[in-house]
């Protein structure tokens, strides 16, 4: 049975679009929060504190500046930077530690840990990796922790992976095999459902949750894309090579990998019932095909 929590909710990573996301769930409940921040003159701390949001000056490597920052929060939401080398994984491990370890000296009750699907054990990949021995610190803290384990971002389909407009055709290009399942979320619904988890309005089953929206293969999700702007779609599928970086390969390779285990969206609606599907999305952004490549 969860218990509904009142009182102030300290967000670290507030000025990101996650973090941002949990920032905009937590304030449409009426709940207060506070931003763990480095500059508080920055134009998105200000953002936030004209939105009503308290902002604390933190340092990671200052423990008093956490430990202020902490001091009688009702919960505690966190995520740590993207590791994309060696080095940068143990700096994710310093600066994860460190919020945790003031999370104990300053007894919060509910802590949220913004994790990554994969991150329930180690892989070889940095960035599950790092974010692997956060949650075992965190699960070995004695803190009542809730792990959310996002999955790809619907937002992507904006951005990096966005159809294109070809001949009159949608075209969806993705280094991910025909049959291959992609796994996906939506920012915004991330924040809802840890700010959920934070409020008390429900709980993670088992304390953990894959946040997965939809599970889509390319030419279904290329099919969405073609329905909603009412022209034909067909989806390509393209090699690993393509990507930009190793971190960019690995992950492409997990998300294949993760195709082989069906997730649960049941699981995500349990605890935010309005929690998008692709189709959803797409309505929501009021998403149009780009100009027509071959018309340019």
């Amino acid at each position: 049975m969860s218990t509904q929590t009142t009182g102030t909710i300290a967000v670290f990573g507030a000025t990101g679009q996650q973090g941002g996301a949990v920032v905009d769930a937590l304030l449409a409940h009426g709940a207060r929060v506070r931003a763990l921040v480095r500059d508080p003159r920055s134009d998105r701390a200000r953002a936030l504190a004209a939105r009503g949001v308290e902002l604390a000056a933190v340092r990671t490597d200052d423990p008093a500046s956490l430990a202020a920052a902490l001091a009688a929060v009702a919960g505690f939401s966190f995520m740590t930077p993207e590791a994309n080398s060696l080095e940068e994984v143990e700096t994710e491990i310093r600066i994860g530690t460190a919020l945790v370890d003031a999370a104990v000296g300053a007894g919060v009750p509910h802590v949220v840990f913004n994790s990554v699907f994969g991150a329930d054990r180690k892989r070889g990949v940095p960035h599950h990796d790092s974010k692997h021995a956060i949650e075992e610190h965190l699960r070995a803290s004695g803190l009542r922790a809730s792990m959310v384990r996002a999955t790809a971002f619907m937002e992507n389909f904006a951005g990096v992976l966005a159809p294109s407009l070809e001949h009159g055709e949608i075209v969806l290009r993705m280094p991910l095999p025909e049959d291959a399942a992609l796994k996906m979320i939506s920012i915004r619904d991330i924040g809802r459902v840890i700010a959920a988890l934070l409020l008390g309005t429900a709980q993670a089953p088992g304390g953990a949750v894959e946040l997965v929206g939809d599970e889509l293969t390319g030419p279904r999700i290329a099919a969405l894309f073609g329905a909603h702007a009412g022209l034909p779609a067909r989806y390509e599928v393209l090699p690993l090579s393509v990507l930009p970086t190793d971190l960019d390969r690995v992950m492409f390779r997990e998300f294949a990998k993760a195709a082989e285990h069906p997730g649960d969206p049941a699981a995500v609606r349990s605890i935010e019932p309005a929690t998008l599907d692709l189709a959803q999305w797409i309505r929501a952004t009021d998403w149009t095909p780009p100009t027509d490549a071959a018309a340019a």
